[in-house]
C-alpha cells in the first residue's frame, strides 16, 4: 500500500536526522539542500525526455526525498516548525479550493475556463493585485520572461517587445530585447520557449555526436 511507503519514510527520515543517526543528514539545513533539489529535479526531465521508465521511478524518488528532507528540517524550527503531514495538508486543501468544477460542481466550458478560475483563486487567495505578485525571481531567465509574458496577459497589461533586427549591434540590452522578442513570439503561438530550446540543444548534441562517430 503506497500509504505506509510513505510513512516509512517519515520513519527513515526521522532516523536519519535524529541523535544517533547520520552525521551529514543531521547538519543540512534548507539552504544547503537548494542544489539537490535542482539537480535531482533536472535528472528527472531528463528521465522524462528520453522516456527512461526505471530512471524516472528513481529520480522522482529523489524528488520525492527533498520534499521529506525539507519537511523533516523544518521540524526542527524553534518557533515556526511544521511537518510532512501540514505540507500534504495545505497542498490537498489548496487543490480542492482550486478545483471547484469537480469539489463543487461548478460547471466549465472547457480547460481555458478552467485556467482562468485557477489564476482567479490563485490571485485572490493570495491577495495579489500586481501582475507580478509572486513570481519567482531565482528562476532562470528564460522561464521568468516566459512567466512574465503570461502573467501581463492575464492582467491585461500591455508590454512593449521590440522586434529583433539582425543588423542590431550587441550588447547586453540588444541581446536582451532579441531574446525576449523570440520569447513573446513563442508564447503568443503556444509555444513552451524552455522545451523549445532543449529540444534544439538534444538535437546539437546528436549533431557532435555524430560526427564525433567519423572523425
Amino acid at each position: 500500500m503506497a500509504g505506509s511507503e510513505l510513512l516509512r519514510l517519515v520513519e527513515v527520515m526521522d532516523r536519519l536526522r535524529s541523535p544517533g543517526g547520520c552525521p551529514w543528514d543531521a547538519e543540512q539545513t534548507h539552504q544547503s539542500l537548494i542544489k539537490y533539489l535542482l539537480e535531482e529535479s533536472y535528472e528527472f526531465i531528463d528521465a522524462i525526455e528520453t522516456d527512461d521508465r526505471a530512471g524516472m521511478r528513481e529520480e522522482l524518488g529523489d524528488v520525492l526525498l527533498q520534499v521529506y528532507f525539507h519537511s523533516r528540517i523544518a521540524q526542527d524550527h524553534p518557533t515556526d516548525p511544521f511537518t510532512i503531514d501540514d505540507v500534504a495538508g495545505a497542498i490537498a486543501d489548496k487543490l480542492i479550493s482550486r478545483h471547484p468544477h469537480v469539489f463543487e460542481n461548478l460547471e466549465v466550458s472547457g480547460t481555458d475556463e478552467i485556467i482562468e478560475n485557477w489564476e482567479a483563486i490563485k490571485a485572490r487567495e493570495k491577495g495579489r493585485t500586481s501582475a507580478v505578485d509572486g513570481i519567482a525571481m531565482s528562476q532562470p531567465a528564460l522561464p521568468l520572461v516566459a512567466k512574465i509574458l503570461y502573467r501581463a496577459e492575464k492582467y491585461n497589461v500591455a508590454l512593449k517587445i521590440d522586434s529583433h533586427t539582425s543588423d542590431s549591434a550587441a550588447s547586453e540590452k540588444s541581446v536582451g530585447d532579441a531574446l525576449a522578442s523570440v520569447i513573446a513570439w513563442a508564447h503568443e503561438n503556444g509555444i513552451d520557449p524552455e522545451n523549445a530550446l532543449r529540444a534544439k540543444a538534444r538535437e546539437m548534441i546528436r549533431e557532435i555526436e555524430t560526427a564525433e562517430k567519423h572523425t
